[in-house]
Order: structure tokens, then C-alpha cells, then sequence
């Protein structure tokens, strides 16, 4: 059981920092403009060696930006409960650390999975038409990256519980 959920804590605590790495970094598109190279993260658009903050209120990039930073969010919420999970004390009986711990992480796949979904389907629809030379960059790979280790921290953090309450469940017999 403490296997699984340590494996899950590190793919947690792994996925959170690609997380934050993602969203916050300038590197999600790489496209050539007029001869030069030019890339675009969430936040910012850099051309010729100088940086521009995106300043335009477009809803894919508000939408992927709030999912991004919600699937941090919950991310680190499951962290701070499989971190919780390894006390064995508990005020609620029917209440399981583990168990709360993989939901969260499942919420913070999701809310990932919308955000890449959203950005690929915007970029691939209309910038990539837009743009003849273009490329998704190493943020935009950190994305999916981030998604599967939260993915495998979920499966982690449900295997435990189950082998916890497979063995609650044998000892009450």
C-alpha cells in the first residue's frame, strides 16, 4: 500500500511542477513571422528577441489558462492529502485520504486534458492556417507530460485504496 501511494506522491509531486512549468513558461507554439523565428506561451508572445505580454482577451487562451491553472490547483490539493494519507489516524470513518487524494488527482487530469484539448484544437484549426512554418514547443509537450503523471498518480493513490480496504474488509471477518 505505501508503495503505491509513494509512487503516486512522486508522480504527483512530478506532475505538479510540470504543471506550473508549462503554464508559466513562453514556449507552447514556435513559428516563423517575416524571416525570424517567433514562439507564444499562455502569457506572453516573443518575436525577434523582444517579448510582448498577450494583451488580447481571447477566450481559448483564457479557457486554457484557468483549466491549466485549476488542474495545478487540485493537483496540489491531492498531494496535500496523500501526504495526509500515510497518518493512519483519521476523524471520519467512512472518510479515506488515499481515496480523496486519487479523485483529486483524476479532477487535475481532467481540467489538464481540457486545457491541451482546447489549445490543440485552436492552434491546429486556426493559427496552424495561419502560420505556414509553425510547431508545438517544449511547454505544450510538458502539458502532456503533466497530464499522464496525474493520470498514474490517480491509479496510484486508487490502487491503494483498494488494497486498504481489501485488507479493512479481511480483518473484520
Amino acid at each position: 500500500m505505501y508503495s503505491f501511494m509513494g509512487g503516486g506522491l512522486f508522480c504527483a509531486i512530478m506532475a505538479n511542477i510540470l504543471l506550473v512549468v508549462s503554464t508559466a513558461t513562453d514556449y507552447w507554439m514556435q513559428y516563423r513571422l517575416s524571416g525570424s523565428f517567433a514562439h507564444q506561451g499562455l502569457w506572453r508572445y516573443c518575436m525577434s528577441g523582444k517579448c510582448y505580454t498577450q494583451t488580447d482577451s481571447i477566450a481559448y487562451w483564457n479557457a486554457t489558462r484557468a483549466f491549466m491553472i485549476l488542474s495545478a490547483m487540485s493537483c496540489f490539493a491531492g498531494i496535500m492529502a496523500g501526504i495526509l494519507s500515510f497518518a493512519h489516524f483519521s476523524a471520519f470513518e467512512r472518510f479515506n485520504r488515499s481515496f480523496a487524494a486519487g479523485i483529486m488527482f483524476f479532477i487535475s487530469t481532467l481540467f489538464v486534458l481540457l486545457a491541451m484539448a482546447i489549445y490543440t484544437g485552436v492552434t491546429v484549426n486556426f493559427l496552424g492556417k495561419r502560420f505556414s512554418d509553425w510547431r508545438f514547443s517544449w511547454s505544450y509537450i510538458l502539458g502532456w507530460v503533466a497530464l499522464l503523471m496525474t493520470f498514474f498518480a490517480g491509479i496510484f493513490y486508487m490502487c491503494a485504496y483498494r488494497m486498504h480496504e481489501c485488507r479493512r474488509l479481511a480483518g473484520t471477518r
